[in-house]
């Protein structure tokens, strides 16, 4: 999955809506199961085809095998995995420390997230081209970088978990508090979870029931649901985004939220089903 940005381009006759599709176009054709040797060959057409501009991108692979997540993240999208982790599975590096256990109204907590690389604020690492080769080093200030320096990791996911790819659009308008309300009511609004807690889920599966039908129907409406949320909230002139007070914090006199475009792309591990 390709998850991108247009970015600000270096040249005046520059197109920065360009090389994203140009890149999306090129990854329609597996190349690799490999996410940062997609990226690098991905890149590597971009310039072939002289397609002036830039990129943040974020490409992962579902690894059914090893029941892993791998994925390269170059700028500042992002990916998050959400599970329901109870005291009883949590251990202590897991364990919720700020609200006791009775008085929890769910046990759903982001488990993961990804680095996103910056090279100043609101100036995100890119894929770029200029249209010619751009000599460049750690005292430069461009963003563009290589697909060679882009975040790689893998990220173990169990079955329940929901694994969210997302660019900045989202996670500059919308608090991961609140990703994690809108996730919760959109188990609970297509039964996969009941009361905020997966133990209802667990007998489920038991049963041999992983509601698949449904998730596959459902989880398109929860990617909607996130960037419409991101949208509304860009739009906001009354409260702060995360963008807002980020930028507060680098002494930016900014408020309200931050239009952009908005991209997601959600996953939902449910497992096989006997029924």
């Amino acid at each position: 999955h390709l998850v991108r940005e247009a970015g600000r381009a270096c040249a005046d006759d520059a197109d920065p809506d360009a090389v994203s599709p140009g890149a999306s176009k090129i990854l329609q054709t597996p190349i690799s199961r490999v996410p940062a040797t997609v990226l690098e060959l991905a890149h590597a057409r971009v310039i072939e085809e002289n397609v002036v501009g830039s990129c943040t991108a974020n490409v992962a692979v579902f690894d059914g095998m090893r029941q892993q997540v791998h994925f390269a993240n170059l700028g500042d999208s992002g990916i998050i995995v959400l599970r329901h982790i109870d005291s009883d599975v949590a251990g202590a590096l897991k364990r919720d420390t700020t609200t006791p256990r009775p008085l929890r109204q769910s046990d759903l907590r982001v488990t993961f997230v990804s680095a996103q690389q910056l090279r100043s604020f609101n100036h995100p690492f890119q894929l770029g081209w200029t249209g010619r080769e751009v000599a460049w080093s750690e005292d430069d200030e461009t963003s563009f970088r290589r697909a060679s320096e882009s975040c790689c990791s893998s990220v173990q996911v169990r079955r329940g978990d929901v694994v969210l790819l997302a660019t900045d659009g989202l996670f500059d308008n919308v608090e991961i508090d609140d990703i994690v309300d809108i996730v919760l009511e959109w188990e609970e609004r297509h039964g996969f979870v009941e009361d905020g807690n997966a133990t209802g889920r667990t007998d489920r599966w038991l049963r041999g029931n992983s509601k698949r039908a449904e998730s596959l129907r459902a989880v398109p409406e929860l990617a909607q649901q996130l960037c419409q949320r991101a949208r509304e909230n860009s739009l906001d002139g009354a409260k702060d985004s995360p963008f807002a007070i980020l930028a507060k914090e680098n002494d930016i006199m900014w408020s309200g939220g931050m239009p952009d475009d908005c991209t997601v792309i959600a996953m939902h591990i449910v497992g096989s089903s006997s029924q």
